[in-house]
């Protein structure tokens, strides 16, 4: 099986032999050249300014496994980039207002140039996600999470705001193919505020014809076969089936599922939203799950926050 990972390849105007295997994106290769993108990035800032480093907090409520998983992954990466990241746990008894009082200290602090709270909030006393998120600064909201900042996305002011991570890095692994999103036909299969949405402005604002399905969409399995390319996010295993796929099409599956496998040692398997046994003998490109989307949302974080910094970086330098 082929994969694309650091130069994109271009997609023939012949058809394709309907034996033919789709070419696989790999967002752990595609996500290497990413943090290694980064860290030359870091290493010119501190030949500027010696002794700086772009700073990440991540706040936590509560103690759950799974976040703790991702929060480690996050921890990792900005490591290896030369990330200051700083991980801040609240205790499950946070209530809404001490969670506030944590971002707006971090809203305040130089050191920070991005700040995301890990969500789901593990409280066991009653919290607004959204009025938490919106509480982030829009400057340092590296999960592009606040209304400000998905306002900005929404009408197209693409410059000007931080684009959620799995969104962004879908983008990118899209990139990777070599295929042109514009002029295309775009198919989103969820419509999440952290990916089907500001996925459907991402594509349309790359000038895209953009479908958006979701639970009361009649008809799906015709709706995804229009599509040349298609994102799925929509939370459910294997739901979209590889005959409703268009030949060709550009695949990518923001799906992680577990679902019971007993030859498995953990009883389980992860597999996305996409059946990908079937999909990937019709489509022309596809991520894999795991390996595809996952990592591209923790390069994309890091992406965020290095731009954060510069951002800083610039306007420290502009009124000195």
């Amino acid at each position: 099986m082929l994969s694309v990972a650091g130069k994109a390849l271009r997609v023939s105007g012949c058809p394709r032999n309907a034996r033919s295997i789709a070419t696989v994106v790999s967002g752990n290769k595609t996500s290497k050249l990413v943090r290694d993108r980064l860290q030359k990035e870091v290493c010119k800032m501190q030949e500027l300014e010696p002794g700086f480093r772009p700073g990440l907090v991540v706040l936590q409520v509560g103690d759950r496994s799974d976040s703790n998983l991702y929060i480690s992954m996050k921890l990792k990466a900005a490591a290896e980039i030369g990330i200051d990241a700083r991980h801040i746990r609240l205790p499950n008894t946070a209530s809404e207002d001490e969670v506030l009082h944590s971002i707006q200290s971090i809203n305040e602090d130089a050191r920070a140039h991005g700040l995301i709270v890990q969500l789901p909030l593990d409280s066991i006393r009653p919290i607004d996600s959204g009025r938490v998120t919106d509480a982030v600064a829009p400057h340092k909201d590296v999960d592009g999470l606040s209304s400000i900042n998905a306002g900005k996305l929404s009408r197209g002011d693409l410059k000007n705001c931080f684009i959620p991570c799995t969104p962004n890095g879908c983008m990118e692994l899209i990139s990777q193919t070599g295929v042109s999103v514009a002029g295309k036909h775009a198919v989103v299969v969820g419509r999440s505020k952290i990916v089907g949405a500001p996925m459907h402005d991402l594509l349309l604002w790359n000038h895209a014809t953009v479908t958006t399905c979701h639970s009361q969409t009649s008809n799906l399995a015709e709706q995804v076969g229009r599509a040349d390319i298609l994102v799925v996010g929509a939370g459910k295993p294997e739901m979209v089936r590889g005959e409703w796929v268009k030949e060709g099409a550009v695949v990518i599956d923001c799906g992680i599922n577990y679902v019971a496998d007993e030859t498995k040692p953990g009883g389980t398997r992860v597999v996305g939203d996409v059946h990908y046994p079937t999909a990937n003998q019709r489509a022309s490109f596809i991520t894999p799950v795991p390996g595809g989307v996952g990592p591209m949302t923790v390069a994309m974080l890091m992406k965020n926050t290095v731009q954060s910094a510069w951002r800083f970086l610039q306007s420290q330098r502009s009124d000195g």
